[in-house]
This record gives structure tokens, C-alpha cells and sequence, in this order.
């Protein structure tokens, strides 16, 4: 497969789960995000979990309906919001929250190593080095 084509679906791809994990937030998984907020945020926790899943919409779509001359611009931003929320899955691990079938202390530690993986997703999927 043409490199460009992989990008692309891997482009689109990362746009679809961001959008997915945005409605997760407003709907069936608003529960199991609360989990992730740290006590320090000085919103409630489920207007943090509202608030970031309407930011996972609209970065969702930006990705994949943003013109190729701000791809990049968009997959940094994304990337940005990956960091942003490490200190939640951060959280999650120390303070032994349960969500998301991660319910031992190695899944939440092994958690923690996709938010890498995450960033790296959004940054060569749109160019963003």
C-alpha cells in the first residue's frame, strides 16, 4: 500500500476516534471518564468530562475536514490535547480508578504508555512531525 494512501486512512481514522471518544464523553462512557478527572481541575467533573468530549468532537471533524494547508496545525493541536489529558490517565493509575476494564494496577500502568503512542498518531498522520 502507497505510503500517502496509509496516511490517510490513518488520517481518517484518528478523526473518527476522536469524534467516537467525544460522544463517549456526552453519552455511554460519561461515567467511566469521570474516573480520569483529578481532583486539582477546578471544574466538576462531569462538566470537565462534557466540556473535553465537545473539544474531542470538533478536533475529530477539524482532522478530517481541514484543508492539507492546516493538517499539520491540526494534528499539533491534537497531539497538544493528547498531553493535556495525560495527567487524568496519570490519575487513573495513581489513585486506582476503575473505568474502562482497566481494573488492576498493570492496566492502568500499561495505559499510560499509549498516550505516547496517541501523540504520535496525530503528529504523522497530518504531517505534524
Amino acid at each position: 500500500m502507497e505510503t500517502s494512501t496509509i496516511k490517510t486512512i490513518a488520517k481518517y481514522g484518528l478523526g473518527a476516534m476522536l469524534i467516537s471518544a467525544g460522544i463517549g464523553h456526552l453519552t455511554f462512557a460519561r461515567k467511566e471518564f469521570q474516573a480520569q478527572v483529578p481532583e486539582w481541575v477546578p471544574l466538576e467533573k462531569d462538566d470537565t468530562v462534557v466540556y473535553s468530549g465537545i473539544v474531542e468532537i470538533a478536533m475529530g471533524v477539524a482532522v478530517i475536514a481541514t484543508p492539507k494547508k492546516y493538517e499539520s496545525l491540526v494534528g499539533k493541536a491534537v497531539a497538544g490535547l493528547f498531553t493535556a489529558v495525560f495527567p487524568g490517565n496519570y490519575t487513573q493509575y495513581k489513585e486506582r480508578r476503575n473505568a474502562f476494564g482497566l481494573n488492576t494496577d498493570n492496566k492502568r500502568f500499561a495505559r499510560l504508555f499509549m498516550q505516547p503512542a496517541l501523540i504520535a498518531w496525530a503528529l504523522k498522520s497530518t504531517d505534524g512531525k
